[in-house]
C-alpha cells in the first residue's frame, strides 16, 4: 500500500511549506513556497550557513543595501529550491509594501531579474504578495506582465474573489490560522474535521471557484494536522509542512479524496467586489481583518529578525577581514 503522501500527490499538487533544503530532498514536492519566517529559519540552519555567508559577502563586494542583500539572500534560497523541485518556487515580498501596489510592482520586478541573472526563468517563479487590496491589484497588473503571483494570507471569500476577478494564478487560503482564532474565541480545544472552520473555509472557495469557473488555482495552506490536510484531498495544491508530510509518508492508510472539480457545475457569475465591499468585509468578518493584519505583522517581525541576522553576519565578516588585514600588515 502507497503512503497517504503517495496517495495524495495523485489528487493533489503537494507542496512544501518550507525553506529547508534537505527536507526538499527527502519528500520530492513538485512545488515549494517560503516566506521571511521559514527563510529565517533556513538560514540559521548549519548547512545553509555558507549559503548565507556567500550572498551577504557578494552583496558587500558589490555595495549593496541591505534590503538588496536581503532580496538576494531569497533569491539565493529560491533558486536552490528550484534545482529541486520540478514546479514553482514562490518568493515573497517585504509585507511592509503591503499597501503599496507601485512599490509591490516594482518589488517583483527586482526579483523576477535577480532570478534570471540566476538562470531561473519567471515560468518557475511565483511573487507572493499578501491578498489585501492593493495586493491584489499589484497582482493584477504583474499577470498581465507575465509574473505570476501567490497570494498569500487569504482568509475571507471576499479576499478569495477578488483574486479570482483579478486573474491571479494562485491563492492560498490559511487552513490553520483560522480554525486558531475559532478555537479562542469559542474557547474550544479542537472540531472534528468535517466541522473544522479552516477546512470548511477552503471547502466552501473551492466550491464557488469551481461554480464560476475562475482558472485561479487553490493552495489549501497554514496546517495544524494531518488530519487537516486529508480533509482536503483533492484540492488543486496543498502546502504542507516539513513534519506533516513525514507524518503523512509514515501513513499506510487509505486516503479518499474530498474535493474535485467534476462535483461541482457552473452557476451564474455573482457581482464583482469593489473596494468598498472588500474592506468592509474586513470590518465585519472579525477573524478575516484580525488574522490578515496579525499575520502581516508576523511577516514583518520575522523580516527584521532575519534583516538583524544578516547585518550581524555582515559585521562579523568585516571583523574577521579587518583582522586579517592588520595581521598582513604587521
Amino acid at each position: 500500500m502507497p503512503s497517504k503522501l503517495d496517495q495524495l500527490r495523485e489528487i493533489s499538487t503537494v507542496v512544501a511549506d518550507t525553506g529547508d533544503l534537505n527536507a526538499i530532498k527527502q519528500f520530492r514536492p513538485r512545488d515549494c513556497t517560503t516566506n521571511p519566517s521559514l527563510i529565517l529559519k533556513a538560514a540559521q540552519q548549519e548547512e545553509s550557513a555558507e549559503l548565507v555567508r556567500d550572498v551577504v559577502l557578494a552583496s558587500r563586494a558589490a555595495g549593496d543595501s541591505i534590503e538588496r542583500t536581503l532580496d538576494k539572500l531569497a533569491v539565493r534560497f529560491g533558486t536552490e529550491l528550484a534545482r529541486l523541485v520540478p514546479g514553482h518556487v514562490s518568493t515573497e515580498v517585504n509585507a511592509q509594501l503591503s499597501f503599496d501596489v507601485e512599490g509591490m510592482v516594482q518589488k517583483a520586478q527586482s526579483l523576477i531579474a535577480l532570478y534570471d541573472q540566476q538562470g531561473i526563468g519567471r515560468d518557475r517563479i511565483l511573487i507572493k504578495l499578501a491578498a489585501t487590496w492593493e495586493g491584489i491589484q499589484a497582482a493584477r497588473q504583474l499577470e498581465q506582465q507575465g509574473i505570476h503571483c501567490n497570494l498569500t494570507l487569504v482568509f475571507s471569500m471576499e479576499q478569495a474573489v477578488a483574486c479570482g476577478e483579478a486573474g491571479v494564478f494562485l491563492i492560498s487560503p490559511f487552513v490553520g490560522r483560522i480554525t486558531d482564532w475559532y478555537k479562542k474565541a469559542e474557547g474550544r480545544d479542537s472540531y472534528p474535521v468535517e466541522d473544522d472552520p479552516g477546512v470548511q473555509s477552503v471547502k466552501r472557495i473551492y466550491a464557488h471557484f469551481k461554480q464560476q469557473g475562475f482558472q485561479t488555482v487553490i493552495m489549501g495552506a497554514s496546517f495544524r494536522s494531518a488530519a487537516q490536510v486529508e480533509a482536503l484531498a483533492g484540492c488543486d495544491r496543498l502546502t504542507v509542512s516539513a513534519a506533516l508530510l513525514g507524518e503523512l509518508d509514515k501513513d499506510q492508510g487509505v486516503l479518499t479524496r474530498q474535493l474535485s472539480p467534476e462535483a461541482f457545475h457552473s452557476a451564474e457569475h455573482t457581482p464583482p467586489v469593489s473596494q468598498a465591499t472588500f474592506l468592509w468585509a474586513l470590518i465585519v468578518n472579525q477573524m478575516a481583518g484580525e488574522k490578515l493584519h496579525e499575520g502581516l505583522r508576523q511577516f514583518h517581525v520575522d523580516y527584521l529578525k532575519l534583516r538583524d541576522l544578516v547585518e550581524q553576519l555582515d559585521a562579523g565578516e568585516r571583523d574577521v577581514q579587518g583582522a586579517a588585514a592588520k595581521a598582513d600588515q604587521a
